[in-house]
């Protein structure tokens, strides 16, 4: 019998991102790498020029995420990623760019 992901093996993946990533296609861009791993969540715009992203889902999946949010193959160019954990909240719908 195989291990079933459940809401409790959910976690939440906040990262906020700085570099070149606003007005290149970054968001677009999470929100594609989010919905192929299966997570929900939301990337936003700081006033600051960071993207704020917060995704839920299994760990193994949050983990995979943030290598692509830190790998060269983003749109733009990331210089840093601060990354924050958190037991999942629920109550999220699909994957937004806001």
């Amino acid at each position: 019998m195989g291990v079933v992901n459940s809401v409790q093996d959910a976690v939440r993946l906040t990262a906020w991102v700085s570099g070149r990533v606003q007005g290149v296609g970054f968001r677009w861009w999470t929100r594609c790498r989010a919905l192929e791993l299966g997570l929900v969540g939301s990337a936003e715009n700081l006033r600051d020029g960071r993207v704020e992203v917060v995704a839920e889902g299994p760990k193994d999946h949050c983990e995979q995420f943030l290598s692509c949010l830190r790998s060269s193959s983003s749109p733009g160019s990331v210089d840093q990623v601060v990354e924050h954990w958190s037991p999942a909240r629920g109550g999220l719908d699909g994957f937004v760019e806001n």
